[in-house]
């Protein structure tokens, strides 16, 4: 990492840049800590930004667990940039907390409600070439059989072959990430059941701030299911579509540039 834009790190936190602290970059998995660190060196050139790793098995401890980063060493109303799971981590926060947030930007997050999920895994799977299909059903079979740290490392696996079915045209990727298999295990199933209950849409009602939601074209998780549902809802909302985009845009030949342009964009403004 650059060490003139990294500093400050903790079990569950990365500080880049210098204060104020008034962004922080949530990651996705759940259970994948690091992997919006690219994110948060690109942007610490300009701004001080916060990596909160959440390290908690449940949504509301992981709620609490941001609450008390933010709390401890943000500048707030802090500017959340949530992506993939941490999209729905930050729309969670803001609804719980709306003083603490004065912006939050959705980075290809999950469609909001359940009929838009029905097609991702297939959508994934269908791109897989039949190797990598096979390798995928190896891999998913031998978890419930791992031990708990196998388990994590398998989990890596799993999540290496779909991000190949995520990418539309991808860069190299020497991200570290931070598996936790129990992690996604507990938090997914709690995440899944509030899409399905309808409880997750409901949270839009306590949103105050303005929302961006920035989404790729290629990604198998539906803009359709984040657009229509928020845009129905949320007063201040804008919707970005990314051409030649997949879920990380940041690793995105044709689209990082652009990415990173909205993100910058939308933080000044």
């Amino acid at each position: 990492m650059n060490s003139l834009t990294y500093g400050v790190s903790t079990m569950n936190l990365r500080k880049y840049g210098k204060s104020p602290f008034k962004i922080a970059v949530i990651h996705g998995g759940p259970g994948a800590a690091g992997e919006m660190a690219p994110v948060a060196i690109e942007l610490s050139h300009n701004y001080g930004i916060l990596e909160p790793l959440q390290t908690k098995p449940t949504i509301e401890e992981q709620i609490l667990e941001l609450k008390r980063i933010i709390d401890q060493n943000a500048d707030v109303p802090v500017i959340l940039i949530g992506w993939s799971w941490g999209a729905w981590l930050s729309y969670l926060f803001a609804a719980r907390f709306p003083r603490l947030v004065n912006k939050l930007i959705l980075v290809s997050s999950g469609p909001f409600e359940e009929k838009y999920a029905q097609q991702i895994m297939p959508t994934r799977l269908n791109r897989l070439s039949t190797k990598e299909r096979e390798d995928f059903d190896k891999f998913v079979s031998q978890i419930p059989l791992a031990t708990s740290k196998q388990q994590s490392k398998i989990f890596m696996k799993v999540g290496k072959i779909l991000s190949r079915s995520d990418s539309y045209n991808p860069l190299p990727d020497k991200t570290e990430i931070q598996a936790n298999y129990q992690i996604y295990n507990k938090v997914w199933a709690e995440a899944a059941e509030l899409r399905r209950n309808g409880r997750l849409l409901n949270e839009c009602k306590k949103i105050k701030c303005p929302v961006i939601a920035i989404h790729g074209d290629y990604d198998p998780h539906p803009a359709e299911g984040v657009k229509k549902p928020l845009e129905s809802l949320l007063p201040n909302f804008k919707f970005i579509l990314l051409s030649h985009c997949g879920h990380t845009p940041w690793l995105e030949k044709e689209a990082k540039n652009k990415f990173y342009q909205l993100l910058k964009n939308n933080l000044n403004s």
